[in-house]
């Protein structure tokens, strides 16, 4: 195989199989870690799934195997238990991104389909990811919206994923008194800067609230991964999955 073709390392994979669906009917399924090796790849490299190196085996199989795992909810699954086992919850932080929308995922609605959860911003077509991290800037909850929706939207359907905390670091699209109140109500601080103009001043710790950078890196290292960059997926579902995916490589295994 070409050094240029990712494989899961069995240390990793190792961790991955106890996860992964073990009730196989009929025939035997292709080796897991030869379809999740290419799974990686292509959304890493952003490829067409028919451009798969054929070492992995043929693309067809590969393509089935993500779409039917997606829609099993496998690899939100997968993320979910990773992520409930870190241990640095005691400061979380919460943040946004957008991620562009390429053409074949922004194709019209047919009429009573489920949403793609794309929306039409001032740069055009978008998806926005809101996530929660640890203090060790790792993800422990992602939200997938359209583009438009706010901040606050993101954050109170959040609010219910939130581990017991005691400071949440966010910047300042995030102050507003609801906002503030319901941190306090689950006992948690908010480490939030106040906007501009704000009738009562906002109180926070400066020096703590330098580590929200964790989670700009943690979107930042998601997004190097092509085909989360560049959103080509147009089922809500399967762009989650590949989400989760990222997520796990990069920072859960």
């Amino acid at each position: 195989m070409s050094s240029h073709h990712f494989w899961l390392s069995e240390a990793h994979f190792s961790k991955l199989q106890p996860l992964l669906p073990n009730k196989v009917r009929g025939v035997q399924r292709v080796d897991d870690r030869r379809v999740i090796s290419d799974i990686i790849h292509v959304l890493r490299g952003g490829l067409m799934w028919r451009d798969a190196p054929a070492a992995y085996g043929p693309h067809k199989t590969l393509y089935n195997r993500f779409i039917r795992w997606s829609e099993a909810g496998v690899f939100n699954q997968i993320f979910a238990m990773l992520a409930g086992k870190s241990q640095a919850t005691g400061v979380v932080m919460i943040d946004a991104t957008y991620l562009k929308a390429h053409r074949t995922a922004a194709s019209l609605l047919k009429k009573g389909a489920l949403s793609r959860r794309i929306g039409r911003t001032k740069g055009g077509l978008n998806t926005k990811l809101h996530a929660v991290c640890d203090g060790d800037g790792r993800p422990l909850a992602l939200l997938l919206s359209e583009g438009q929706v706010s901040d606050y939207k993101g954050a109170a359907t959040l609010l219910s994923a939130l581990p017991d905390a005691h400071v949440l670091l966010a910047d300042k699209g995030y102050d507003s008194n609801w906002f503030r109140q319901a941190l306090l109500s689950l006992g948690i601080t908010p480490c939030i800067p106040g906007r501009k103009g704000r009738k009562q001043p906002a109180t926070y710790d400066p020096e703590l609230y330098k580590q929200r950078n964790l989670i700009e890196r943690m979107f930042g290292r998601i997004k190097d991964w092509r085909r989360i960059h560049t959103r080509y997926d147009r089922c809500a579902h399967t762009f989650t999955s590949a989400i989760s995916i990222a997520a796990v490589i990069m920072f859960w295994l």
